[in-house]
């Protein structure tokens, strides 16, 4: 089969080789996909740089945990129906080496999803990390219903998400963005009010909007960088879900400010939650997609060839929306 893989860590000009590889077969409780499209994250171009030490101790990697496409052969104790379903897949190369950059892959079959006919496979491949992560973020404390969310970055990939289950879930919403086009976005796609977190204090105009209340919840692009100005805004027992901190890597806490609020701290990441709270996002994600319910942003549509460039803008960043290569 076809497939991009790399053996040694740094660049993605630099290693990345598109080839042959040993096509898969479905294991007990797997299923064998057909790849339409690989959705790319800053995970994987992490994981490629070397985030993580070991990654190759075990030979080759193909990267790429998000994705959708077909399911061509089940493996023994799975449904035989599931052949020929439309899925999405996530988690394909969490824990292991080969992942969905590839024309097919093997994963457990709870990991690929029943993709409605109404959602494109571009659209399937943004499910994983970004619309999962969301719903963790907006909904990991439990419902919204009536809650004020604050959501950081509200035109980024997870937060266009998030916004959208916040809303779906009876919150009201301010969301952030740098510019005019963005805060548009966040507009369009549901949210009450909007701010500008490039401005000074920002915290305090969160108020001024929100005519004094306080926010219940936070969603958070960068949980450093921001944490200043959240304090400013967030309510007694507030909640703040956070699943990047790039700008401010280690951050320091106002231990005893926040313990007087009697705040909860959530990282999230998708690869760590609790497998309750995946089945939740799971229900929620194909409900919505079967009422019509979510909008999807794609930045970028690549053929498999330009895997590399994919990669590269991922590390550029500066645009909203996912990167998807289609593999078929």
């Amino acid at each position: 089969m076809k497939a991009a893989w790399f053996e040694t860590f740094g660049t993605a000009e630099d290693v990345l080789h598109i080839g042959e590889q040993p096509k898969p077969e479905a294991g007990p409780g797997e299923v064998l996909v057909k790849m339409k499209t690989s959705g790319v994250n800053p995970s994987d171009v992490k994981k490629r740089g070397g985030s993580i030490p070991t990654l190759l101790d075990a030979g080759l990697v193909i990267p790429h945990s998000d994705g959708a496409g077909v399911i061509e052969a089940v493996g023994e104790g799975v449904d035989g129906s599931r052949v020929g379903q439309r899925v999405w897949v996530y988690q394909a190369q969490y824990a292991r080496s080969l992942g969905n950059a590839a024309e097919f892959v093997t994963l457990n079959a709870n990991r690929a999803v029943l993709l409605p006919d109404t959602t494109s496979f571009a659209e399937g491949a943004c499910l994983g990390i970004p619309a999962m992560t969301a719903h963790r973020g907006v909904f990991g404390d439990g419902p919204v219903t009536d809650k004020l969310v604050l959501i950081t970055g509200g035109a980024g990939r997870v937060g266009f998400y998030a916004i959208q289950w916040a809303k779906i879930g009876g919150a009201s919403v301010v969301a952030t963005a740098s510019n005019e086009a963005d805060q548009a976005l966040c507009k369009e796609l549901g949210a009450d009010f909007v701010i500008n977190h490039r401005e000074d204090n920002w915290g305090e105009a969160v108020l001024t909007v929100s005519q004094g209340r306080k926010v219940d919840r936070v969603v958070d692009v960068e949980f450093g960088g921001n944490l200043d100005e959240v304090l400013k805004c967030i309510n007694m027992s507030g909640y703040i879900a956070t699943y990047a901190s790039m700008a401010v890597p280690q951050p320091q806490l106002p231990f005893f400010q926040m313990m007087y609020l009697d705040l909860t701290i959530r990282m999230v990441i998708v690869y760590g939650m609790p497998e309750a709270a995946k089945e939740h996002a799971i229900r929620d994600i194909t409900a919505a997609l079967s009422a019509g319910q979510l909008r999807h942003r794609i930045a970028f549509e690549l053929p498999f060839d330009d895997i590399k460039k994919s990669h590269e803008l991922i590390e550029a960043a500066g645009f909203g929306g996912c990167v998807v290569v289609n593999i078929d």
